[in-house]
């Protein structure tokens, strides 16, 4: 029996995982943190009978516990909350599926305890990626990817550590913008960016991949998880996204993984590694498939992903500002506060007047997010 412990598990990438448990009767889950959705969070906690659950919402927590109170089960709130579930003793493995930068203190806290990480939360590694990466080998703890993207290059890497890697090629969809102009995108709605053509993800990270700035920061990600320089990670525009991505060695093999867009096999890959498992869905048909076609993505028209570059050269705390300056910016374009093309806008102002820090501890990560959040509410 491995005991699981869940970082969001009333979101997109932890509901799923749930589904994994109830595909295998020997995943038990001991922990389970929430936001504020504390009515998903009770079915899931009378369900699965954690030990522990968390809300960060203190407001919410306290009427959770009432909920609950006719069970065994511990409520917890706040960071020390997702502290707590991040460090119970019963758990062997973290599921980190919250979104944004709150994911990273909860994540530090688990490597310290010894526990292993599956990563969905790409903000950790993005803005402490030189924190977190030395941090696990220390613990000797492992690292494993829940991006689709980065668990196709785990994969494609499994057997091959010792060559050496010529280049990453990170695929992306393209999202529902493919082969848009800048102008076309002028009057794009809330709901035009959240209508992907082929993944079912929570609303943040749906936008992130319209702008194209969530394949920045998976370029930001990969060079922490594989330990590549950011010339050697090449973005291919794949629309069908059957090949989730691929590594080329240096004698000119490239090794790939594909299969349907279905975030289920990441985590279960990830959760039983290094033994697979029996996925009950849909199967991957190359007859009905088809065709695989592949693009370079357009660099000016989606200049976010230029900026991740640009962010990822610069180092220190930039990719931090580069976060949450889009963090911020797409909770006010989803709020009808900024039009979709202000979001790239709001992006590379925060790079040039945000102060620069060349190897940020975590509390000036934290201080660069806050400042972040201030310049972007004194300009919009």
């Amino acid at each position: 029996m491995k005991h699981i412990a869940i970082l969001g598990s009333t979101g997109s990438i932890g509901t799923q995982t749930l589904d994994i448990v109830d595909q295998n009767e020997d995943l038990k889950v001991v922990a389970l943190a929430a936001g504020s959705n504390i009515t998903l969070l009770e079915r899931q906690a009378r369900k699965y009978q954690p030990s522990l659950v968390a809300v960060w919402d203190e407001a919410k927590a306290s009427e959770l516990k009432r909920h609950l109170s006719d069970t065994e089960i511990r409520v917890c709130a706040g960071m020390d909350g997702l502290l707590a579930v991040a460090t119970l003793e019963e758990s062997e493995i973290l599921v980190t599926a919250i979104v944004g930068m709150l994911g990273i203190r909860p994540t530090i806290a688990a490597i310290e305890a010894g526990k292993d990480i599956a990563l969905a939360n790409k903000e950790t590694l993005v803005t402490a990626g030189h924190i977190i990466m030395p941090l696990a080998q220390k613990h000797q703890v492992s690292i494993l990817p829940v991006d689709s993207e980065h668990s196709a290059i785990f994969q494609s890497l499994n057997g091959e550590r010792h060559n050496k890697i010529d280049k990453i090629l990170l695929t992306a969809s393209g999202g529902p913008f493919r082969g848009k102009t800048y102008e076309d995108l002028e009057q794009v709605t809330v709901e035009d960016a959240l209508h992907h053509p082929n993944w079912s993800m929570g609303r943040k990270i749906t936008i992130d991949s319209a702008t194209m700035v969530n394949k920045g920061l998976e370029v930001m990600e990969a060079k922490w998880l594989f330990g590549v320089t950011p010339g050697q990670i090449e973005v291919v525009v794949h629309p069908q996204s059957i090949l989730h991505s691929a590594v080329q060695f240096e004698d000119g093999a490239v090794i790939g993984q594909m299969g349907v867009p279905d975030m289920r096999l990441p985590i279960l890959y990830a959760l039983f590694y290094p033994q697979r498992r029996t996925l009950y869905a849909e199967e991957l048909n190359l007859f009905s498939v088809g065709t695989l076609t592949f693009e370079r993505p357009d660099l000016e028209t989606f200049y976010g992903l230029s900026l991740a570059y640009d962010a990822l050269d610069a180092g220190g705390n930039v990719p931090t500002v580069f976060n949450a300056a889009n963090e911020r910016a797409v909770a006010k374009f989803l709020d009808g506060q900024i039009r979709f093309l202000q979001i790239p806008e709001i992006i590379a102002s925060s790079m040039e007047e945000i102060f620069y820090k060349e190897d940020p501890t975590l509390e000036e990560i934290l201080e660069t997010e806050t400042a972040t959040y201030d310049f972007i509410e004194s300009r919009w």
